[in-house]
């Protein structure tokens, strides 16, 4: 803090620095989800408080220059407690701590600024029980307002998403704190309650952006959702489409079986009742070609893609064991094959030959990993942009197939690998045996 700012301010207590930033740190373990018993969790928080107030007051020794590296080491406290209690990944923790950083320094200025008005520090038991009652207003309204981007499945941050919270907290740390460091430049305050007013400003901003944050993610994991939903629903339309032709054809083959017997037996000459025979077999061929997997949405889908195939004159060979991607929920999987199926006849429908529409699946294990291979014949044209394959179709509704491939497979620590040759165009994606859903 600079002379100047120091002549007019004093210092939030650092005991009170580090009550908010533990029970910024339980409030999001309590939205996260215990990692362990209530007891544990409890004894773990108590632990916490002793060691923030440790980290704290230790900070307080620091000189000026280490200002930062001592709230660094506060954030790595929070960081380690919030690891530690909630039921999070690593990279999730990270993501609750800047949050839980952000809502720490928003409640301390908070009260900060409240006691330097109305002189609330004079009382030292006023004090405590003002910043208890101010804590329990701010930590208990965040706990309301945030369990909205919480309520669904359990939080999973991405590395981008950390790396976003990360800059919004520093950005807000170093913006709402500038006016304690110099007084010098355009966006310092240059007295005490302008001061802390800005702080408190920037703080609350600070925080309604992670809010913002949290609340874009959940809406796209919702659109990637209702997109998996609606491509299931075409899947299980298909498949009701392909039954109700099946009955038709059936019923239509039955009545002229009849007919066809009556000329069997009516047919004296062995050679043509023979032929008949055949040609009889020819037209049965395909009336046993539902699909079996052993995964029974894995089996809607092939059956209702290899229907639309043979429409189109598309050869498909599938080879897979489709109890290996029972971890996917199903409209992750529909979202998978379908896309990938649907992208493969409609590469190998565009060849003018027919016999070389042809596609290919093979789903199989491969020491600890899940490999699923999708490849297909094309005319060797492949469109890209800044890296990336892009459809060539135009219209509402193209251009999602490869990204909900990809959005659906990162999900489980999938990677999508992708193989064009001059006649093949292969689609590989590499799934951990029994993987976990991330959202």
């Amino acid at each position: 803090m600079n002379g100047a700012a120091e002549a007019v301010l004093a210092d939030i207590p650092r005991h009170l620095t580090a009550l908010a930033e533990w029970s910024a740190c339980m409030v999001y373990v309590w939205l996260a989800g215990r990692r362990r018993g209530r007891w544990t969790t409890a004894g773990i928080a108590v632990v916490g408080l002793a060691v923030l107030l440790a980290v704290q007051w230790w900070a307080g020794t620091f000189p000026l220059a280490l200002w930062i590296p001592g709230m660094l080491l506060a954030a790595a406290t929070m960081f380690g407690l919030i690891h530690v209690s909630a039921q999070a990944t690593a990279v999730t923790s990270g993501y609750l701590t800047a949050r839980a950083f952000v809502l720490a320094e928003l409640a301390a200025s908070a009260y900060w600024q409240l006691d330097r008005f109305y002189g609330i520090g004079d009382s030292p038991l006023g004090q405590t029980i003002a910043c208890l009652i101010l804590y329990a207003v701010v930590f208990g309204a965040a706990r309301w307002v945030e369990r909205y981007n919480f309520r669904s499945a359990p939080l999973v941050a991405a590395r981008g998403e950390l790396i976003g919270a990360i800059a919004i907290a520093v950005g807000t740390f170093g913006m709402s704190n500038l006016s304690f460091v110099s007084v010098n430049t355009p966006f310092s305050g240059r007295f005490g309650p302008e001061i802390f007013y800005i702080r408190t400003l920037v703080d609350l901003a600070g925080f309604i952006a992670l809010y913002v944050q949290q609340r874009m993610r959940n809406e796209a994991r919702a659109r990637r959702d209702a997109e998996a939903m609606a491509q299931l629903l075409r899947s299980q339309h298909d498949q009701y489409e392909i039954t109700r032709r099946s009955i038709d054809d059936v019923n239509s083959k039955y009545h002229d079986m009849k007919h066809h017997l009556d000329a069997l037996r009516a047919e004296g000459d062995a050679s043509a009742r023979g032929r008949m025979l055949d040609e009889l077999e020819d037209s049965l061929r395909g009336y046993g070609a539902v699909v079996h997997t052993g995964n029974h949405v894995l089996d809607a889908i092939l059956t209702a893609k290899r229907g639309f195939a043979k429409e189109h004159d598309v050869d498909v060979s599938y080879v897979a064991d489709g109890t290996l991607l029972d971890f996917l929920r199903p409209l992750d999987l529909t979202a998978i094959v379908g896309n990938a199926m649907d992208n493969a006849i409609e590469a190998a429908r565009a060849l003018t030959d027919p016999d070389r529409r042809m596609v290919r699946l093979a789903l199989f294990a491969q020491d600890d990993f899940v490999m699923l291979r999708v490849e297909n014949t094309y005319d060797g044209v492949v469109e890209r942009e800044n890296g990336r394959i892009v459809t060539l179709k135009t219209g509402e509704g193209h251009g999602y197939g490869l990204r909900n491939i990809e959005t659906a497979a990162l999900a489980y620590d999938g990677t999508v690998t992708i193989v064009d040759g001059d006649e093949w165009f292969s689609l590989r994606l590499l799934f951990p045996r029994g993987a976990v859903r991330h959202d």
